[in-house]
């Protein structure tokens, strides 16, 4: 449900700004992924993981993202760190670190996180001025089986221009 509002007030923006812009369609798609670690019971494997969500969920980005990059160094089994340091990478405004950390999580093998690698990739690629990549992608959701993100990526491609004009 949050996810949801935050995309309707970002449209909102987005519509009184008047335009499309990169960094516009940007703000308009991306939101951070929603946290579902800090739950977790505290150990001393985790502890630097839930300080960086904590970090993470105040909206201090670069202090979350340095507490995870630590986590990942030490604890490489835990791979559900990559979604959160893509999600603060893109929040920091460097979707091609960000699109790096969701190439890690997909190396993982995780399928559970199928839906949002294809997704934040997508943002990553909006993000980054790759739009014709990006409606490519967003369409391969959209047109695609059951997707988490359908609904999102059917929004982005009415948002995109008819000519990219970074491409």
């Amino acid at each position: 449900m949050m996810r949801v509002a935050g995309a309707c007030s970002l449209m909102l923006v987005l519509m009184s700004c008047g335009g499309t812009k990169q960094e516009e369609l940007c703000e308009a798609v991306f939101e951070p992924y929603p946290d579902m670690i800090s739950e977790r019971a505290r150990t001393h494997l985790n502890s630097t993981y839930l300080d960086g969500m904590a970090l993470y969920n105040a909206g201090d980005y670069a202090g979350a993202r340095d507490s995870i990059e630590r986590f990942l160094r030490i604890q490489r089994a835990d791979l559900t760190g990559y979604i959160y340091l893509a999600s603060a990478y893109l929040a920091l405004g460097d979707p091609d670190k960000a699109e790096l950390q969701l190439d890690h999580l997909e190396r993982g093998n995780n399928l559970h996180y199928d839906d949002q690698i294809s997704w934040y990739t997508v943002v990553c690629w909006v993000c980054s001025g790759q739009l014709e990549r990006a409606r490519k992608g967003a369409t391969r959701i959209a047109e695609g089986p059951s997707h988490t993100y359908r609904t999102d990526a059917k929004r982005l491609l009415k948002l995109l221009p008819e000519s990219p004009a970074n491409e």
